[in-house]
């Protein structure tokens, strides 16, 4: 009955387990970008142009800054396993 119930929901499931599967790939790539030491360096040179530019003010700076260092902070725990 397994294999005859695979076959009659396939038209069904088929779409929604291939939609499903978009969002699974496309959270884990965004993950990946989110956590990745290199990126988050970027993102800190990006705001000290930006600050020295006088596009952002120092709050804004200091605000973002934090932000990115408590995601690096995070992503090097993860690395050591805790």
């Amino acid at each position: 009955m397994g294999l005859l119930s695979g076959i009659v929901t396939a038209p069904i499931l088929g779409p929604f387990k291939g939609v499903m599967w978009i969002v699974q790939t496309l959270a884990e790539h965004a993950e990946r970008e989110l956590y990745n030491e290199d990126n988050i360096r970027k993102q800190l040179a990006v705001l000290e142009e930006q600050h020295e530019l006088g596009k952002i003010t120092m709050d804004e700076l200091e605000r973002a800054e934090a932000e990115l260092l408590d995601r690096l902070n995070q992503v090097r725990r993860m690395k050591e396993g805790g």
